[in-house]
């Protein structure tokens, strides 16, 4: 079968962005405020990190649940993996999710400043400097027939998109604006020679674009 290449509960804002400007140690996303533009993804029940019992369920959860199924791999770019510049002056900085990260895969990390591959749990973390169709390739040996997740940040999907790589995309965008930061699009409607798109409103005010391949 096929593996794909997707991306997965990707959320921008109202005005295309994936995460604000200044991302720092402290701030993640920048000056986006994650419990804004993500709120949809945190309410759910099958939310990865979620410590309370509760949460939704419907649309946003079912979105939710389906970002682990048939994954064995993950492609992000170094801004997701932390909030150093240039060569690393901190090999200590093992990412934001601390000792248990929620990928459960081998995960591709895009840089053009290598650093030695280690393991947290069951995530192993590689550092490539190569081109989207090179780390692809490697990504999808490692996942062992399984499909691959394109993480971000937008920059990333961004080449992998140019690339004609992308198999399918779920956007979900966000009733915030944040006027400048890292773009995903300036509408949607780009992606429209290459895809088809469903767009589905949710009951928590996010709007879910469902892109695939033409």
């Amino acid at each position: 079968m096929e593996q794909l290449l997707k991306v997965q509960n990707f959320t921008v804002s109202l005005d295309g962005f994936g995460a604000g400007e200044g991302q720092s140690l402290e701030r993640p996303f920048g000056h986006a405020d994650p419990g804004e533009l993500v709120s949809w993804a945190f309410a759910t029940a099958s939310w990865p990190n979620r410590t309370e019992p509760g949460g939704s369920r419907g649309l946003d959860d079912y979105l939710a649940r389906d970002f682990t199924h048939n994954i064995g791999a993950e492609i992000m770019g170094r801004n997701k993996f932390g909030p150093q510049r240039g060569p690393w002056q901190d090999h200590e900085w093992r990412g934001w999710w601390g000792e248990e990260p929620p990928f459960h895969t081998p995960v591709f990390v895009m840089t053009h400043h290598v650093r030695p591959s280690f393991t947290l749990s069951d995530t192993t973390f590689h550092f490539v400097d190569d081109d989207p169709a090179s780390v692809l390739a490697q990504a999808r040996e490692a996942a062992q027939g399984k499909d691959v997740r394109l993480g971000g940040g937008a920059t990333v999907i961004r080449e992998f998109l140019a690339a004609g790589l992308v198999d399918t995309l779920h956007v979900a965008v966000s009733p915030v604006k944040l006027g400048a930061g890292a773009r995903l699009w300036e509408s949607p409607d780009e992606l429209l020679d290459r895809f088809h798109l469903d767009v589905v409103p949710s009951p928590s005010g996010v709007t879910h674009h469902l892109f695939w391949r033409k």
